[in-house]
């Protein structure tokens, strides 16, 4: 069960996260933002920021099996950033529409899964 709460935790967590990496360019888009300095901006992104790390700490701690979860750090990196790489996808995908998903990002997903498969080997 630790597992799974860990992997939702992180799910949202990178939710937050893309959207405070990425969501200003959005809001700039849509002429929001567009007008704001950049310390403005920033200021914005650290407030979406926050509740990313509210969701990210707990995921870590929880998942961490130094502190009784399943997974290894190695582990915990790779999920999180497959999942970080998912998140953006849809995100970019649906958000921008400019943007597509190409051959050769489905090559990296591919390798992705690789590098999953191999850090759960033993």
């Amino acid at each position: 069960m630790r597992a799974v709460i860990t992997i939702v935790l992180l799910i949202v967590s990178n939710i937050f996260m893309t959207f405070a990496w990425y969501g200003h360019l959005k809001l700039q888009d849509a002429r929001i933002t567009s007008n704001w300095p950049l310390y403005g901006v920033i200021l914005l992104s650290w407030g979406i920021a926050l509740f990313e790390y509210c969701f990210q700490v707990p995921a870590n701690r929880i998942g961490f099996r130094e502190n009784g979860g399943p997974f290894s750090l190695m582990q915990l990196k790779i999920i999180q950033e497959v999942i970080t790489l998912v998140v953006f996808t849809v995100f970019s995908t649906l958000m921008f529409k400019g943007e597509s998903l190409q051959w050769n990002h489905l090559a990296a997903f591919v390798c992705l899964i690789g590098a999953v498969y191999f850090v759960f080997m033993k």
